[in-house]
């Protein structure tokens, strides 16, 4: 007889889902892809950084330590949103970054995101958003992800609450739909667990749908929070649909970077770039 905690590893089903950094260390070791959902920061930060030629290095805290392995990785580090200044004005925020100067190799703390990648033990991890969705589930489905043989895991990061518990996001939610609906369209998908056979209904890809999403966005718990800190950006880059020119956001492994891939046209449409072999 299993034990009961085997029920919540969903060993039956190709395409994964969970919630949060504890969620990705209970199926990680279960799967050779997990895909970090952090829509308003993590990984749309990290698909805007990489894009523009970044390796980026995660991090899962924001202390002395990061620092650290800032400097032994020749890499600048991205700091708090209200610490950026001309000298330090990389953050984990993609308006941020599309400002900032180019750097070639930048350390990205972030508790949610990185966090869920350090859980991830020697799988692949890819950063997922609405920005770069159709191109991973693309990349996923040409690698062989998200079947019985090769099952992977996507993970919508979530926010903490005060008390650090998880605080379910509903646009990581969106997210993690975007990614699989998109893997379900390239043919890639199945079987898909049932805590993730709803969430490509939670995404609307009829672009003309884009203002609607951005006033969920704004209405949903991190929206209206994001506004009282004043953070500007007002999650635009995370609201963007299918706006990144690269397929994967990989952390490779035994190299903890997350690096842009060759910059070769892709055929699935103009703009995208097909990732390595």
């Amino acid at each position: 007889m299993s034990d009961m905690s085997d029920w919540y590893l969903q060993q039956e089903y190709g395409v994964r889902f969970e919630w949060g950094a504890g969620g990705a260390e209970r199926v990680a070791g279960g799967v050779g892809c997990l895909v970090v959902v952090d829509v308003l920061s993590f990984s749309t930060s990290v698909n805007v950084a990489v894009e523009a030629g970044t390796r980026v290095h995660p991090y899962a805290w924001r202390d002395e330590t990061a620092s650290v392995f800032a400097r032994d990785n020749a890499a600048e580090l991205a700091v708090g949103r209200r610490a950026v200044t001309a000298a330090s004005p990389w953050s984990l925020s993609p308006a941020a970054l599309r400002r900032a100067p180019f750097t070639p190799r930048l350390v990205l703390p972030s508790p949610n995101g990185s966090a869920i990648a350090a859980a991830a033990g020697g799988s692949t991890v890819v950063a997922g958003c609405l920005r770069n969705a159709s191109a991973v589930g693309r990349w996923l489905a040409l690698h062989g992800h998200g079947t019985l043989e090769r099952p992977l895991a996507v993970i919508a990061a979530g926010e903490r609450w005060p008390d650090g518990s998880l605080r379910p996001g509903l646009e990581d939610l969106m997210g993690a739909g975007a990614v699989i609906a998109a893997l379900q369209a390239a043919g890639g998908a199945g079987p898909l667990s049932p805590r993730g056979g709803g969430r490509p209904d939670r995404f609307h890809r009829d672009p003309r749908r884009g203002r609607c999403r951005g006033r969920v966005f704004l209405r949903s718990g991190t929206g209206p929070e994001r506004l009282r800190r004043r953070r500007g950006d007002r999650g635009r880059g995370g609201r963007e649909y299918d706006r990144a020119r690269a397929h994967r956001r990989r952390l490779q492994r035994g190299h903890p970077h997350l690096r842009q891939p060759p910059r070769r046209r892709c055929p699935h449409g103009p703009g995208h770039l097909m990732p390595p072999d």
